[in-house]
């Protein structure tokens, strides 16, 4: 009976305490690191180092022995949960998405019309051309008559071919819109001014057309211009590395006036034979792959995006995903606004039925039903979340590892100096709260996904300490009840570029004070955003010359015992003031600044000394001695408005 109550006993002692199972839970894989568990547990490695008796070998190395790591953790208060590596879920992920198909069998392959993209620098006649081509009025369109979009369309020339068109901007802001122009384009002609030549924005778009490996056509636009130089022109073009055949090169150069609409056959001639020496086909069955090149929000038929068909036959009911927006296509149309009820490659078409907004640029790809678009779209979610903890994690460590080395530094100083406690570095914390930022807080709002990312761009390239800019919401679409919220809250100005602003919201607007400022040419909207900035610097105080005077002799005047240097001057320079700052300078040196203690005119004491006067001039300061030839300047302190030095590359 003794034997068995010990037994039991026994037993009761090394049963699991019942408070255990109460403990905090941490997620953790096979194979875990060190450095990984203590990301975990948000402690550095010398506590994780701690929780294994110091027998870890590296930070990095995995840690194999699952009851060694059950322990350690248990050590540190909290209770295991196996979970997968997020690096292989990472994998799996990747795995169950969507991709384009492997290239179609030459038996499928049809031929298609060619999708030419119109580049070149701004106001050099690109939309001119495709007016020309397309008997209609686009320029008129534009607003400052430079295009914002890329607008894609496709035209049946007087030679019954089909091409579909691509005209990008040329303006300095839209360079990303021109790279996605030329991606996914056949055929670049590049439009080059005969009067300008080749400017800056005409040898990015060949830097990009290189790139992408597209054939370039060479359109030599405004020849009817009195300062046009053909000639002058090629020499640019063959500078940059384009051979023209004129100059024993393969790459056709066509001499046009698109306004004028002189040689354009010659021009049509030149890409349709280009085309077919390019052979473009295309397999039109199976599920679409295609390409958007514009997306934009409608207050009535909602959320729109323009896509160019690379593979497929696109129809009515056809569900579509691009990047984290899927949608099933409820109307399509042409650039004319007809409805169309299919869309074969190498045309475009705008899009209506997207639950989201697809970004420009983003691949299109069909799937079989809205359920497995879903799927997609939530595992591409998924995937950027964990990419995203990735990047902080590297972050996190090397953070972390400034902070140690940081740490072991102040320990071996804190060891070295014994008693003498480590004074305080840098300023104190009181000294920062006190520190108060200029900024300058801003809302977005544009018609289209390229117009918005265009302004964003440009406002990355500010890089001024003086005031901050803080960019709190951008978007697409008209001003919303959200966004007079935020720019309450931040004190921010909504910029709309583009986009109608509802007078409910204007009246709203202006009982709370937010400023609402619409746009549509971004250059004008870059200029109000310096002049903000500008308004919200400081005036700074500034010294300013307002007279000069030559010493014409130094005599001395008797004031008491004391004999006090006088320079008798004449003022050459604008007005001498006796409240003013004075320079002495002789021989290109300053030799002393201060302020006058006299200022005369023959006997009389004056205020000011107008040019070509002489007068008397007494230094405060009696020590200083004046030479026959010396300079006074007199100076003014006043306050100037500052101004942001921000080149946005206008």
């Amino acid at each position: 009976m003794y034997k068995k109550r010990k037994d039991a006993e026994n037993r009761k002692f090394t049963r699991p305490i019942e408070y255990s199972t109460k403990l905090p839970v941490i997620k953790v894989w096979k194979n875990i690191t060190p450095r990984d568990l203590g990301q975990i547990l948000n402690r550095d490695m010398n506590y994780i180092s701690q929780l294994f008796l110091n027998n870890l070998k590296h930070p990095n190395e995995p840690i194999e022995d699952m009851k060694l790591l059950q322990q350690a953790i248990r050590r540190s208060g909290h209770r295991i949960e196996i979970q997968a590596n997020p690096t292989n879920k990472l994998k799996e992920l990747e795995d169950r998405d969507i991709y384009p198909r492997p290239p179609a069998d030459k038996s499928l392959l049809r031929p298609r019309p060619p999708v030419v993209t119109i580049m070149g620098h701004v106001d050099h006649g690109k939309t001119t051309l495709l007016d020309a081509l397309r008997h209609s009025s686009i320029v008129e369109k534009e607003f400052g008559g430079i295009t914002q979009h890329i607008g894609a369309f496709s035209i049946v020339l007087d030679s019954s071919a089909t091409v579909t068109f691509l005209d990008t901007p040329g303006h300095a802001a839209f360079s990303a819109m021109r790279a996605r122009g030329a991606n996914i384009t056949d055929i670049v002609v590049l439009v080059v001014a005969a009067d300008d030549g080749v400017m800056e924005q005409t040898v990015e778009s060949v830097r990009m057309a290189k790139q992408a490996k597209v054939p370039i056509l060479i359109a030599i636009n405004k020849i009817d211009s009195p300062k046009a130089d053909i000639e002058r022109t090629k020499r640019m073009l063959l500078e940059v590395g384009l051979q023209v055949e004129d100059m024993g090169g393969d790459i056709q150069t066509v001499p046009i006036s698109a306004l004028k609409k002189q040689n354009l056959n010659s021009l049509i001639e030149a890409l349709v034979l280009q085309a077919e020496l390019l052979e473009i086909k295309a397999d039109y069955t199976g599920l679409v792959e295609a390409v958007v090149v514009e997306s934009k929000i409608d207050i009535h038929r909602g959320k729109l995006c323009t896509i160019v068909v690379k593979r497929g036959t696109l129809r009515k009911g056809c569900v579509l995903v691009a990047g984290t927006a899927f949608g099933r296509v409820r109307l399509m149309r042409d650039a004319d606004n007809n409805i169309l009820n299919e869309v074969t490659p190498g045309y475009s078409a705008e899009i209506e039925g997207w639950k989201e907004l697809p970004s420009a640029g983003e691949i299109v790809l069909e799937v079989d039903s809205e359920k497995r678009a879903r799927e997609v779209v939530y595992l591409r979610e998924d995937k950027k979340k964990l990419e995203k903890a990735e990047e902080d994690k590297v972050i996190v460590i090397q953070k972390a590892e400034e902070h140690r080395k940081e740490y072991e530094e102040k320990l071996k100083l804190k060891r070295k100096l014994g008693r003498y406690k480590l004074k305080q570095q840098g300023p104190r914390k009181s000294e920062y709260e006190n520190d108060d930022k200029i900024n300058l807080s801003i809302i977005i709002k544009g018609d289209v996904d390229g117009s918005v990312e265009a302004i964003l761009d440009t406002l990355d390239t500010y890089d001024s300490n003086l005031c901050e800019m803080d960019l709190v919401h951008y978007g697409i679409g008209p001003i919303t009840k959200g966004d007079l919220d935020l720019a309450q809250t931040f004190k921010a100005v909504i910029y709309a570029f583009n986009v109608e602003c509802p007078n409910k919201i204007k009246e709203e607007a202006e009982q709370v004070g937010i400023s609402i400022k619409p746009f549509n040419v971004i250059y004008k909207l870059v200029d109000d955003v310096k002049e903000e900035l500008n308004s919200r610097l400081p005036p700074i105080e500034v010294e300013e010359i307002c007279g000069e005077a030559v010493v014409l002799q130094q005599f001395e005047i008797n004031q008491g015992k004391k004999k006090i240097p006088t320079a008798g001057c004449r003022c050459v320079k604008g007005t001498l003031k006796k409240s003013g700052f004075y320079k002495l300078i002789r021989n290109g040196e300053i030799i002393h600044a201060g302020s006058l203690s006299s200022l005369r005119h023959i006997k009389n004491e004056v205020d000011t000394i107008k040019t070509n006067l002489e007068c008397g001039l007494q230094l405060a300061d009696k020590s200083i001695t004046f030479q026959q030839g010396d300079t006074l300047q007199c100076l003014e302190k006043v306050l100037k408005a500052q101004e942001i030095t921000w080149d946005p590359g206008f």
